[in-house]
């Protein structure tokens, strides 16, 4: 997976042709998840709702 953004513990990585749905994937601590890109909806797995903010805050400004 190619990271492309690192803050405050939040990984974000895409993998280019992956499975159906443009999306990227975030850890952060032993969270994990897949985050559709054009409605930041939750794919899988999941994430505190203060750290899915930050990110969809990113996802938003990127």
């Amino acid at each position: 997976m190619s990271e492309i953004c690192r803050f405050l513990g939040i990984i974000i990585t895409m993998n280019y042709g992956d499975h159906n749905s443009p999306h990227f994937h975030v850890r952060y601590n032993e969270y994990e998840t897949s985050i559709r890109i054009d409605n930041f909806g939750i794919i899988a797995g999941k994430l505190p709702p203060k750290i899915f903010g930050l990110v969809a805050e990113w996802a938003m400004m990127h």
